[in-house]
């Protein structure tokens, strides 16, 4: 009997060592963590401790137990668990991020490329405006030199009509010269005629023959070729002697009648037809 119970308290003994070393080594491996530290982890949750409370059987068989290591474990998996719900979550933040920011980096690529176009078109109105512009700029300086010139008659053309002396009458080369003169003026603007007659003869006598051979000359280009009375300038010269030509010195003296028809253009003409002209532009591709 005394046996026995000696068998029996060593074998309490032998049981009850592990137990002893597992509480030591575990209050020794696993202290208590500081409330910051435990705010800092990625759930914000304190740390996980170890379950100390083991039982009447665990101080006996400490030894690991089905329903010991779900006891131990679950807490370690739900804590696993919500780390993969919190990478997730932060995972798809990241993706949401990420997404924004590509569109909106494509958003302002898009807005810069039409602002680019916008500039470009921009460009191309201005160079085309320019262009106007100096078209504009030409014509108007063009303008002011016809216009300052519009009272500047320069001669063109110059006709002869001789007459025998004491005839006012036309011959028929007469004629033709005043036709060959005449005809092109139909369609022209800015012109006047001078018509100036000579006579020989002396003082008022030479004057009437002149201004009567000048006046059958008005009277046949009004009648025939249509002209205005208004672009005629009728003189009768008398017996005043002829301007002298290149190369004279002295003035020709008149013999018979003879009359002087000249044709004189200012820059009218030239004004109408820079006033009718349109400006050319040129249309930029868009």
């Amino acid at each position: 009997m005394k046996n026995r119970t000696i068998f029996a308290l060593l074998l309490a003994v032998v049981l009850a060592l592990p137990a002893i070393a597992q509480q030591t080594s575990t209050s020794q491996t696993s202290p208590a963590q500081p409330e910051a530290q435990a705010s800092a982890n990625a759930t914000g949750k304190p740390a996980l401790q170890p379950d100390t409370h083991e039982g009447f059987w665990g101080h006996l068989n400490p030894f690991a137990r089905k329903k010991y290591v779900q006891r131990q474990t679950s807490p370690i998996r739900d804590r696993i668990n919500e780390l993969d719900e919190l990478t997730a979550s932060n995972t798809k933040s990241i993706k949401d991020t990420d997404a924004r920011a590509q569109q909106g980096i494509q958003l302002a690529s898009n807005r810069a490329n039409e602002a680019d176009q916008h500039a470009i078109e921009a460009g191309n109105k201005a160079q085309a405006a320019q262009q106007t512009a100096d078209q504009a700029h030409n014509r108007l300086n063009n303008v002011e030199k016809v216009v300052t010139n519009i009272d500047q008659y320069q001669p063109t053309t110059q006709t002869e009509i001789l007459f025998k002396s004491g005839q006012t009458v036309l011959s028929k080369n007469a004629k033709a010269a005043l036709d060959e003169m005449a005809t092109p003026l139909k369609s022209q603007h800015g012109y006047v005629v001078e018509v100036q007659g000579f006579s020989s003869g002396h003082g008022q006598v030479a004057i009437a023959n002149s201004q009567k051979m000048a006046e059958s000359v008005v009277r046949y280009l009004v009648l025939n070729h249509d002209i205005p009375v208004y672009r005629i300038y009728l003189v009768g010269m008398g017996n005043a002697p002829t301007p002298a030509t290149t190369g004279e010195a002295k003035p020709k003296r008149i013999t018979g009648g003879r009359v002087e028809v000249s044709l004189l253009k200012n820059n009218l003409e030239q004004l109408a037809s820079t006033g009718s002209t349109p400006a050319t532009t040129t249309e930029q591709p868009k």
